[in-house]
């Protein structure tokens, strides 16, 4: 029977998980693209780059690449957070201390050729940086998100279709507010800082789920800890089902590509460049081990719904509202020069990563028990398929 006492904190757990993705070197080969390879010529001359934020997991692959394009970077934030990649390249980077919330004065009487907003969690926040930015920054940069075409009831979702703008007055589910709230939240920020700056300099990247090395959630963590592993692996969902990700480090160089070629518009910054199904993908993960696996394919709807297996990372059931959210349309990014690394480099990277000492034992062991994820519930899960299907 579905356990329905649970289900508000595992919605909410899908909830944040959702919306943590859809915005956080191992330098990995990259598979250019034909469009990339024209765009992927050094600037004449270096760029000074304002980074806000800098420190979690975007911003220090987009220091990585940016320095080894000869560019100068600075990175406004509070101090708080430590990079756990590229701790080195740190010393390069000037520091600049201040708040988002109350406190821009490190920015005044500065100038730089371009301003990436890594960090605009507030409507607030990006109106006013883009705002005392505006006469000694050519260009604005705005990191949002997928989440601004929630719910996604429409597969091949193009820059142009109608965006998330405000929380509907009827709704009372909470966690589906927080959803929704994202998603304006993230749309009207991108609305405001092409306002400020104007469309002619002002640039937006929609990542979908970013992976990587340095992530700072466990999302996609079962994949390569357990293929590499071998033995029982689930898949869950139709064999068809679609799924969409991004490695961190190529919507990282493509962003410093853009602004070298001062690429101004909307993007969607999603991967892969061709349709993949989960099955696909994780055969794709498990080429980067030589273990033995069996593939679980947990393919029965009902099953599904009853033992709510709803999301792992990149995938989601296909529900009304989920639709469209691994079917969004890339090719403008593609055509810009967006490109991707092979999963399984981005696999191994990521796994050789996370046991290194750049990731806690602590942490490693919390991600074992995670109350709703794939990892925890895994021993479970298989013994209910086995008795469903005898």
């Amino acid at each position: 029977m579905k356990n329905t006492s649970k289900k508000t904190s595992r919605r909410a757990f899908m909830n944040s998980v959702i919306k943590t993705s859809a915005v956080v070197p191992f330098i990995g080969a990259q598979s250019l693209s034909a469009a990339a390879s024209r765009v992927n010529i050094k600037p004449d001359s270096p760029l000074k780059i304002l980074i806000l934020g800098g420190t979690s997991f975007l911003g220090p692959h987009q220091i990585a690449y940016a320095l080894g394009r000869g560019h100068s970077v600075s990175i406004f934030s509070r101090g708080k957070t430590q990079p756990t990649i590229h701790k080195d390249l740190f010393l390069r980077v000037e520091h600049l201390l201040g708040d988002r919330e109350d406190n821009l004065e490190a920015l005044r009487g500065r100038s730089w050729d371009v301003v990436i907003d890594n960090s605009g969690r507030k409507v607030e926040w990006t109106k006013a940086t883009a705002e005392l930015l505006r006469e000694s920054c050519d260009l604005y940069i705005y990191v949002s998100s997928v989440s601004v075409f929630y719910p996604y009831y429409k597969a091949g979702l193009k820059e142009e279709d109608p965006l998330v703008l405000k929380v509907p007055e009827t709704m009372e589910d909470d966690d589906e507010k927080m959803t929704y709230d994202y998603g304006v939240m993230k749309a009207n920020s991108e609305n405001i800082a092409m306002e400020i700056f104007g469309k002619e300099r002002s640039t937006i990247v929609r990542p979908t789920f970013m992976t990587g090395p340095s992530d700072r959630t466990n999302r996609f963590m079962y994949w390569p800890t357990r293929l590499a592993e071998g033995g029982d692996i689930i898949i869950p969902g139709s064999d068809n089902d679609p799924v969409q990700y991004i490695d961190v480090r190529d919507i990282a160089g493509w962003m410093i590509r853009l602004a070298e070629n001062k690429t101004t518009g909307i993007f969607n910054g999603v991967g892969p460049a061709s349709i993949t199904s989960l099955p696909a993908f994780v055969h794709g993960c498990h080429a980067a081990f030589s273990s033995k696996v069996n593939y679980i394919h947990m393919n029965d709807p009902k099953f599904l719904e009853e033992n709510n297996l709803t999301f792992v990372a990149p995938w989601i059931k296909d529900m009304k509202k989920y639709h469209g959210i691994s079917r969004v349309n890339n090719q403008k990014a593609i055509d810009s020069g967006l490109s991707f690394t092979p999963l399984a480099v981005t696999v191994k990277d990521t796994y050789d990563w996370w046991y290194s000492d750049a990731v806690s034992e602590e942490r490693r062991n919390k991600f074992l028990l995670e109350e709703f994820s794939l990892i925890s519930r895994e021993k479970e899960l298989l013994e209910k398929w086995n008795t469903w299907h005898k």
